[in-house]
């Protein structure tokens, strides 16, 4: 298990309801999203035990700033545990404060279909970002990481485009966990990605991720610590 619970039914048929209730005016935007990694690694740990994910996901918008989306991946999890699959919903609104300033707010649902027990939980989300480069965001759940307790997950990053196919990421974030959870107050977790969009609409991204003592001992060795994925992924 590698996120000792990952992040309880689901949000898309609510979210689908509120967007296709909209006025008949409004404007609906659809995009999505695929990717082949070598490694799927969540906020520093691997949530595929280091081996290939296949990933998926797409989203609906509307011009009043709500939209609802659905993401899914393949996963590998402790073989008593039965995980396959990773399902995330989204409920969300984001807006532009300004030329320079937007944010956004949304409701996410952890789902894990099939398992032997109960892993899903709800984790309410906010980012702010400037220039569309530049960002802070937190995440909190009264039930991180599935356990009846709470967390906070905290990220700051920046995004340096080089020219019009390159461009690198860096962000550096803390987990702010109860230790009711993981007898430790939390971990740190830097990742930096270098990301080539050689043809549209696909792009090459070469990840890299570190975590802090306290990682490993929460989640192992085998799970934390520092790790590289490469990933094919495609927006449409």
């Amino acid at each position: 298990m590698f996120r000792l619970h990952p992040p309880r039914g689901p949000l898309l048929p609510l979210a689908l309801a509120v967007s296709l209730g909209a006025p008949a005016a409004q404007a609906l935007t659809f995009n999505g999203n695929a990717t082949l990694t070598t490694d799927y690694v969540w906020r520093g740990s691997t949530q595929s035990d280091g081996e290939p994910a296949a990933q998926a996901g797409f989203k609906v918008s509307g011009d009043t700033g709500f939209y609802a989306s659905a993401w899914g991946s393949s996963i590998k999890f402790a073989p008593a545990l039965d995980a396959s699959t990773e399902l995330d919903f989204t409920l969300g609104w984001s807006h532009a404060l300004s030329e320079d300033w937007a944010v956004d707010a949304n409701v996410l649902r952890y789902h894990y279909p099939g398992t032997t027990v109960d892993l899903d939980w709800t984790e309410l989300d906010g980012t702010v970002t400037y220039r569309n480069n530049y960002w802070l965001s937190a995440g909190w759940s009264n039930e991180a990481l599935g356990y009846d307790h709470s967390g906070l997950y905290t990220q700051i990053g920046a995004r340096f485009p080089l020219d019009d196919r390159f461009r690198l990421e860096a962000m550096v974030s803390h987990y702010f966990l109860s230790r009711d959870v993981v007898a430790r107050d939390g971990y740190t977790h830097a990742q930096v990605n270098a990301i080539w969009a050689f043809h549209a609409p696909f792009e090459l991204r070469l990840s890299g991720h570190a975590t802090d003592g306290h990682a490993k001992a929460i989640f192992g060795d085998d799970v934390a610590g520092t790790r590289v994925e490469a990933a094919l992924q495609a927006a449409f």
